[in-house]
């Protein structure tokens, strides 16, 4: 999902005392994204050529991911299953909730400290590589596709292994069952339920990739921050229910394995959510703060008028 580059962004990034857009010095500068949109494309680069020289290795990064998405996936239903024992006392089954969603946060946190690919934030990643032609749009889509291989694989070696288990049993089956009911209702509803599900899709990578924003913006140094940061960002989506398409890929997976799931309505289901959450996290972030941040033209302009 992430390289550390970002603890080496260029130091004429980092510094709020810079040249402007305008030439003048020792002023705040106007385009203050612009080590996010640095650090960004130095961590383009690097998946550029994982991918094109070291594609073993890219895919082995996108199977941890897959991995660390599947196993604390399984933790939040089960954490969610036994606080939901007592239909009596919804309370509970709210508390429930809370605990399984922040427990479901750490794994964007051990995904971007393991240098593991994500799919979903990846997309905003490669929309600004785009963007900034570091990348052809033809090689952005092998990069997810790639990623997305990856997720799926892992994911994956989760489901099958699980089902040499008694974990997926009891009430971490109901509540994984009734998820993937509402899921694949969104199918069913028509044009309605499949604009909800995109909304949703959206809606989440919005916040994950919100959350990468803060990361790779060179202000937090902090690690303890940036863990919160990621965090909280997942436990919105992940109480709210928004819908995460490498999320809802492993849920899949695993209730595949028991034959439970309608495989067609599964893969609809994916497929929206991930259209939903490209537009959350490579459009409203990736390419909207690729252009917020875009200080070619300006600076061009005060160069010739300079000469």
């Amino acid at each position: 999902m992430n390289e550390k580059l970002e603890r080496n962004a260029p130091a004429s990034a980092k510094t709020d005392q810079t040249t402007d857009a305008t030439g003048d010095e020792n002023t705040k500068p106007l385009f203050p994204g612009r080590t996010f949109i640095s650090t960004v494309l130095d961590v383009v680069d690097s998946k550029d050529t994982m991918t094109g020289r070291m594609t073993s290795k890219y895919l082995q990064r996108a199977v941890m991911a897959g991995l660390f998405v599947g196993i604390f996936f399984t933790a939040f239903f089960y954490i969610v299953g036994q606080f939901s024992a007592d239909p009596a006392n919804p309370g509970l089954k709210l508390a429930g909730r809370a605990i399984a969603a922040l427990t479901f946060g750490w794994a964007l946190v051990l995904i971007y400290y393991t240098n593991s690919e994500l799919l979903t934030s990846n997309m905003m990643v490669v929309t600004i590589g785009a963007y900034h032609k570091r990348l052809g749009w033809i090689h952005s889509l092998r990069i997810l596709g790639l990623c997305l291989l990856g997720n799926l694989a892992g994911a994956l070696v989760v489901a099958v292994i699980l089902r040499f288990s008694t974990i997926i049993s009891g009430p971490t089956m109901a509540q994984m069952l009734a998820a993937a009911a509402t899921k694949t209702g969104y199918i069913a509803g028509g044009w309605h339920g499949v604009a909800d599900l995109f909304v949703r899709g959206i809606l989440c990578n919005f916040c994950i990739n919100i959350a990468m924003l803060m990361v790779y913006n060179g202000k937090l140094t902090n690690d303890f921050t940036k863990c919160t940061i990621m965090v909280m960002a997942v436990f919105v989506f992940a109480f709210c229910g928004f819908e995460h398409s490498v999320a809802d890929s492993a849920l899949f997976l695993i209730l595949g394995t028991y034959g439970a799931v309608n495989a067609g309505q599964a893969i609809g289901v994916v497929a929206i959510a991930m259209l939903g959450n490209f537009v959350g996290g490579g459009i409203l972030i990736g390419l909207n703060f690729a252009t917020m941040n875009d200080e070619r033209r300006y600076t061009a302009g005060s160069e010739s008028i300079a000469h």
